[in-house]
């Protein structure tokens, strides 16, 4: 049994960290990666489990994991249903100077999480896990997806040089300060990730990525809807382009 991490009980004190982990129902299938994020993740830090459902399966997952890693902690999302909603949740509950958001189904790599941290207590206010920059691999997904997804990231990082070639995921790292000061409105998908990218590239914080690489999840179903969501995608891909085109000062208004 790993040592008990007390950072869950120091009151109010900022913490040096705070994971967000949103979950719709997935029961055992985010245990692996609860558990590998408690033992690998820099400390002190606390791992908020976000969930829409005051009945969702996961949340037994939670209370069993929690008895060995306390600094585990179920926050029920009451702002609306979705992964926006929930990730804005986990930012309001956040007590972590930074804030990490890492997918619960072990997509992501859990050790990457202590090199974006170390990035933000660098200088750096955004930190990007990136598929798409020299180093960086992909592995599975909908070929639909991951094809419109890196184009995106791509053409971004080309015609504006926003500084991350892999704004559409959500394994990122965020100075707490930052997103307190950006103005969110994505309200249902994960677009909201790139939502905060750009906005925070628009209003100049600092941002950077380093490589990492993903892997599809083996079980369990994905909750992306990409045609629902993609007309949000385009928002901000827009918003982007605005900004990188010499209209970054009404880009910015909107952005803050």
């Amino acid at each position: 049994m790993p040592p008990a991490d007390l950072s869950a009980s120091t009151g109010s004190a900022p913490l040096r960290l705070s994971i967000v982990i949103p979950v719709y129902r997935e029961g055992e299938g985010a245990r692996a990666t609860m558990e590998t994020v408690a033992a690998t993740a820099p400390r002190p830090h606390e791992i908020l489990v976000v969930h829409d459902e005051a009945d969702d399966p996961t949340l037994p997952v939670i209370a069993d994991v929690q008895a060995r890693f306390p600094q585990v902690r179920a926050v029920h999302n009451t702002l609306g249903r979705g992964p926006a909603w929930a990730l804005r949740a986990g930012f309001a509950a956040a007590r972590g100077e930074t804030v990490c958001v890492t997918m619960a189904d072990a997509s992501d790599v859990p050790e990457d999480i202590g090199r974006m941290l170390a990035l933000i207590e660098q200088g750096y206010d955004l930190v990007a896990a990136s598929r798409y920059m020299p180093g960086g691999v992909q592995e599975g997904g909908p070929l639909l997806k991951r094809t419109l997804s890196r184009l995106a990231g791509l053409s971004l990082h080309a015609l504006t040089g926003l500084p991350t070639r892999d704004p559409t995921s959500n394994f990122k790292t965020y100075r707490r300060a930052m997103l307190e000061q950006l103005r969110l409105e994505s309200s249902e998908g994960f677009d909201i990730a790139l939502e905060i990218t750009v906005k925070a590239y628009l209003a100049g914080f600092r941002i950077t990525e380093i490589p990492t690489v993903w892997k599809d999840r083996t079980a369990g179903a994905s909750n992306f809807k990409l045609l629902r969501w993609l007309r949000r995608y385009l928002r901000w891909y827009g918003l982007a382009l605005r900004g990188g085109r010499g209209g970054r000062a009404g880009a910015l208004r909107a952005a803050l």
